[in-house]
């Protein structure tokens, strides 16, 4: 089921919410954008805009989600999958507009939120993907030292099992460490082994909210940027890497300690991206994960 129009906002209540969209799109990425002007890097937080490349002005700009009514935006005629409601002047995100325009773009995202959304989540990776990045290398992703040292990370790897489902994690794993993977993921096989436990799975609720533009509300756009935020922290507390110097707290994942917090943090950021994939679906199509 596809979402058409169904509600109608006036144009003075859709310019409040974008502005007080912007506002919050701003203070989310000020940080970066204060970075970004000293040409500073952030082993952290770059990520959110290097991996994900998606840039602070595409986060500020509001949507009211598809099928949603925009009274008298005649500024946004021409903009991409929106189309004319009653009046030539009222335009809404329209879903069909954008399943014809990319169809087999459509049918993979919903394809992974679905898929993603009906397995249960596996707690049992302890984050050991970015262990696995440095294996036996001599050369690293990020500048920073070792927390272990090389050889100590290299024996946390040995001392594991490595359990990884995510491609786009796995793709990065040194030539040493690919064997050890329990799956040998691709990017066929994603939307099958991709699962709710994956740090990352939840942190790319941001990427397939960019993807569906104006489709998704804009505050929900918003809240998918702070999952990956918040998740993206865990992911690199949990790292090899000694990053004290950015105020970072490891998580031990070598320690059964550190094993504990990772899985209770982990559940939780799970429970998040299952409430987001059901918003997105319904925000979207107008139907829950389980149609």
């Amino acid at each position: 089921m596809i979402a058409s129009p169904a509600a109608c906002l006036p144009r003075a209540d859709w310019l409040e919410r974008a502005e007080r969209h912007a506002q919050r799109a701003d203070a989310l990425t000020a940080a970066h954008r204060e970075r970004a002007a000293r040409g500073q890097k952030h082993p952290v937080w770059d990520f959110l805009f290097t991996y994900y490349s998606y840039k602070p002005a595409q986060l500020r700009r509001w949507h009211p989600g598809a099928g949603v009514t925009l009274e008298d935006a005649a500024e946004r005629t021409g903009w991409r999958w929106y189309s004319p409601a009653a009046r030539p002047v009222d335009l809404f995100p329209d879903a069909r507009a954008f399943a014809d325009d990319k169809p087999d773009l459509a049918r993979l995202v919903e394809r992974m939120l679905r898929r993603t959304a009906s397995r249960p989540g596996q707690f049992g990776c302890f984050g050991l993907h970015e262990w696995a990045m440095v294996y036996r290398a001599d050369e690293h992703r990020h500048p920073v030292p070792l927390r272990l040292g090389q050889a100590g990370t290299d024996a946390v790897v040995e001392a594991h099992e490595l359990r990884c489902t995510h491609f786009d994690a796995f793709r990065f794993f040194t030539p040493e460490a690919v064997p050890r993977n329990r799956l040998a993921p691709t990017r066929e096989t994603q939307p099958t082994l991709e699962q709710p436990g994956c740090l990352h799975a939840g942190m790319d609720l941001y990427k397939w909210a960019m993807k569906l533009g104006p489709l998704i509300p804009g505050e929900m756009l918003l809240d998918a940027f702070e999952l990956a935020r918040d998740i993206r922290l865990l992911d690199m507390e949990a790292a090899p890497y000694d990053l004290s110097a950015w105020g970072v707290r490891p998580v031990p994942i070598e320690t059964p300690e550190g094993k504990a917090e990772y899985v209770r943090r982990q559940r939780g950021f799970a429970e998040r991206g299952a409430a987001m994939r059901e918003r997105m679906l319904r925000a979207w199509l107008g139907a829950s994960v389980s149609a």
